[in-house]
């Protein structure tokens, strides 16, 4: 199984990252910084699930410079001979502390944290924000989904409208691990080992002379397939299912029809009061139609018999939040905290651990403390990689993963997991070691 594409090249960052290391270099800065990647806000969203790790310790394993891209560096003339040999050795060699991925997490918290030699640090700060943003973002819109769907199969039909073949690839995995399915995605399958799911394109029935002809081409060519049933009259497609159904074999007739236009709630029932008159009762009913979590919320909590959910747009961009506030943001450097005091913008000092606390179950509370303060609760931030290499718990199946999702999601109280904004939030909470800290730090900057 091919697990990942090509390494990403270690120009893939912004221009000021290293114009920061030139200048970090001259100055002698080098000595050990630590950096906290967070989210600022949930907005709508009740809780996040981490997702991208695999592919930010992959990016860090192998972070190299090429000969190719000093030479185009070179030509920008914004850096020294003496610079781009720097580059030449360049390699990571630090320490990445990280939520698993798949852990439930709330704003504010260090989901990943990095603590390596500063310019190191720095330089993989545009990866890192890229990553956890598109793939935390995916997997916790999907985990929505998943939950409005409460059991009913949820299948990814998203590429062809996502932001680039990335998110799309990226996201297929994320999706998986929040509990989708299965995936459109072919090349996501190859890569990731991902079920590939699908039915058919209206144009396949509009090729055809007649819907009839369509339907059993297709049926006989792949037995107890799906069929799209609304390009031309919807009622009728279901009728000529069952005719089709009665006409073949059992090992041969379709499995389930789709619903793709109108409206899917009168529709499902309609068709399920058809195909159970005419016998078929194991038949299923799929829809589609730009469905989001709260549409999906709709039908099931009313009662409509549809089996399965095909879920593209609106799921595979994000629609009604296509970033996250994800930042990354100096907490130590040279063993003294260090934090930004903007209005609305400040970060928390020093080396942190996050601790959840669980009553018969549930969790209840987060409590974000100084590392090594002594609180309740089970600590979510582990170590993922060792000087440069990824530890055992960096490493994780894909099943692995998904099952944490499944345990931590349970635990969440019931109104996180509903489409609506939960009221009040979950709890998250500084240590009084932690607030004590911000606020030494706090009156060390203000007296500069």
């Amino acid at each position: 199984m091919v697990t990942s594409a090509a390494p990403p090249s270690a120009l893939f960052t912004d221009l000021y990252q290293l114009t920061m290391l030139q200048a970090y270099e001259a100055a002698g800065l080098r000595e050990e910084a630590v950096f906290d990647l967070f989210v600022r806000r949930l907005r709508h969203r009740n809780y996040l699930l981490h997702a991208g790790l695999e592919t930010i310790l992959d990016y860090l394993e192998g972070l190299r410079v090429t000969a190719q891209e000093i030479d185009y560096l070179a030509g920008l003339d914004l850096f020294t001979p003496d610079f781009l040999e720097h580059l030449r050795t360049f390699r990571f060699t630090g320490e990445v502390y990280a939520m698993p991925e798949g852990t439930a997490f709330f704003a504010g918290e260090p989901v990943l944290q990095v603590v390596a030699p500063l310019g190191q640090a720095q330089l993989v700060e545009t990866f890192l924000l890229n990553q956890f943003t598109v793939q935390t973002g995916l997997c916790s819109k999907a985990s929505r989904v998943v939950d409005a769907a409460q059991g009913r199969p949820v299948i990814d039909f998203g590429m062809r409208r996502m932001h680039g073949a990335d998110a799309a690839l990226t996201g297929a995995r994320a999706f998986q691990l929040a509990g989708v399915s299965g995936t459109s995605n072919v090349l996501a399958g190859l890569w990731h080992g991902l079920p590939v799911r699908g039915t058919m394109a209206h144009s396949f029935i509009q090729a055809f002379e007649d819907e009839e002809r369509a339907f059993e081409t297709f049926a006989t060519l792949y037995p107890k397939t799906t069929l799209l049933v609304d390009t031309y009259d919807t009622l009728q497609g279901v009728e000529r299912v069952i005719r089709l159904a009665h006409n073949l074999s059992p090992a041969h007739r379709p499995g389930a029809i789709r619903l793709d236009s109108g409206d899917l709630g009168a529709l499902a029932r309609e068709a399920r009061r058809r195909l159970d008159a005419a016998g078929l009762t194991d038949m299923r009913i799929v829809a589609s139609n730009s469905l989001d979590e709260h549409t999906i919320h709709e039908l099931v909590e009313a009662g409509v018999p549809i089996d399965g959910f095909g879920v593209g747009t609106r799921m595979g961009t994000m629609a009604d939040q296509p970033y996250l506030d994800s930042v990354y943001k100096l907490s130590a450097y040279a063993d003294t905290g260090r934090m930004k005091m903007a209005a609305n913008k400040s970060n928390l000092p020093g080396r942190k651990q996050v601790y959840r606390q669980i009553d018969q179950g549930q969790a209840v509370a987060d409590i974000i403390a100084r590392e090594g303060e002594a609180v309740d609760g089970t600590p979510l931030l582990v170590q993922v990689m060792h000087e440069g290499q990824r530890t055992a718990a960096g490493r994780a199946t894909l099943a692995e993963i998904k099952e944490r999702v499944q345990v931590g999601r349970n635990q969440l109280p019931a109104p996180l997991r509903g489409p609506a904004t939960a009221d009040p939030p979950y709890p998250v909470t500084l240590s009084p070691g932690l607030e004590a800290y911000r606020a030494e730090v706090r009156t060390r900057l203000e007296s500069r």
